[in-house]
C-alpha cells in the first residue's frame, strides 16, 4: 500500500482510475476515513469485506457526488426523504431507501433497501466526480478499519489499522483529520415517517425542523441492518468505562470544566460537544498506544450531538 500524503488533483484523479480498475482507495470524509471500492464490482467489494473482517450480510454505503444521483441507486423516494437530502447533502447524513436494479445484494447484505450519503469533504467530492466522470455510478465506503474497532479519523490511524491487510495497488489519501469525527446519522426513509437508526451530526431537532413528520428514534423492532446497530462497536482495546469512580492509572475524557481525578492520565479535555466528537476516537487510539488498560469516560449531557456521542460510548463500552 503507498499512502498519498498530499492529495494533489493528480492523486485523485490516480486513485479515481484506481478504483476503476478494482483497487481499494482510503478516503477523508467530514466524519470519518472511509474504506473505498467501486460499488458496482463485486470483486472489489468482496476485499473491502476481507480488508476490514466484515460479516458479508452487513451492508455498505454508496457514496455519490450530488442528490441529482441519487435516483440512479434508489427508487421510490419519499418527499420527505428528497427534501432532507436537498437541506443536509453534501453533510453527515446516510439515507436508507428502496433500492434500484443498480444496488446489489453484495452492497446490500441481501436487503431490499441501500444506504446513500453525499460526503461534503472536498478530497471525497473531487474523488467522487473524477471516478464518475471515468463512467462509476457510486463508491460503497464502510469505515476504514477492522470490524468493530475504533472508527480511523486520520490517514495515519488507516495505515495502522489495515496497511498489513492492503496491497501495492490500494491507495491512501490524506485530507488530514476529520471535521466530524463520528459517523453519519443514519435515517430509514422506507416507510412513511423517518426513523432515526444511528444518531450523528444531523441531529433530531435539525430534522424535526425540516420536516413535518416527527422522526422516530427507535432501532429496538427495526429489520433493517445498517452500520453501527451491533452492541459492540467503535471499541478500543482499552475497556471503556462510563460509570463509576475512575482508578489511579486509568484513561480519562470528560469535557474541560470537568477536573482530572487524582493520577488519571488525561486523554482529551474537549471544550463543547463538536471537539469531544472530534477528538473521541483519537483519545481512544491514545490510549491503545500508551497501553491503558482501561478508559474512564464522563458522558456529556443532552440531545443532539451529545446523543450521539453517548450512542457510540454505549456501543464501545459494549
Amino acid at each position: 500500500m503507498r499512502k498519498i500524503s498530499t492529495s494533489t488533483q493528480s492523486d485523485i484523479e490516480k486513485a479515481a482510475k484506481a478504483l476503476l480498475d478494482g483497487s481499494l482507495v482510503a478516503f477523508p470524509t467530514e466524519t470519518v476515513y472511509g474504506l473505498g471500492a467501486d460499488a458496482t464490482n463485486p470483486e472489489a467489494v468482496s476485499r473491502v469485506y476481507s480488508v476490514k473482517g466484515r460479516p458479508t450480510d452487513h451492508p455498505l454505503i454508496v457514496h455519490i457526488s450530488s442528490r441529482e444521483l441519487i435516483n440512479n441507486w434508489a427508487i421510490d423516494i419519499p418527499s420527505y426523504a428528497q427534501k432532507l437530502a436537498k437541506f443536509f447533502w453534501p453533510g453527515p447524513m446516510t439515507l436508507i431507501l428502496r433500492r434500484s436494479y443498480l444496488a446489489k445484494d453484495f452492497i446490500t447484505g441481501g436487503q431490499d433497501n441501500v444506504g446513500l450519503r453525499v460526503p461534503a469533504q472536498p478530497i471525497a467530492q473531487t474523488l467522487l466526480r473524477e471516478f464518475e466522470k471515468l463512467g462509476g455510478s457510486g463508491i460503497a465506503a464502510p469505515s476504514a478499519n477492522r470490524f468493530g474497532a475504533v472508527s480511523p479519523t486520520t490517514a495515519e490511524a488507516v495505515q495502522e489499522d489495515l496497511g498489513r491487510y492492503l496491497d501495492s495497488k490500494d491507495l491512501v489519501l490524506d485530507g488530514g483529520p476529520s471535521l466530524v469525527g463520528i459517523e453519519s446519522t443514519i435515517i430509514d426513509c422506507t416507510n412513511e415517517v423517518p426513523m432515526i437508526l444511528r444518531p450523528g451530526a444531523i441531529t433530531t431537532k435539525m430534522i424535526q425542523e425540516l420536516i413535518e413528520k416527527i422522526p422516530i428514534i427507535n432501532t429496538a423492532n427495526t429489520l433493517i441492518r445498517v452500520s453501527g446497530m451491533l452492541p459492540v462497536h467503535y471499541a478500543p482495546n482499552a475497556k471503556v468505562k462510563i460509570s463509576g469512580a475512575t482508578n489511579a492509572g486509568e484513561g480519562f475524557i470528560a469535557l474541560s470544566n470537568i477536573p482530572t481525578p487524582a493520577n488519571a492520565v488525561r486523554l482529551a479535555a474537549p471544550n463543547n460537544l463538536e471537539e469531544f466528537a472530534k477528538i473521541l476516537y483519537s483519545a481512544f487510539r491514545a490510549a491503545d498506544i500508551h497501553g491503558l488498560s482501561t478508559i474512564s469516560v464522563i458522558p456529556p449531557n443532552g440531545d443532539g450531538m451529545a446523543h450521539a456521542i453517548r450512542d457510540r460510548l454505549n456501543k464501545a463500552s459494549g
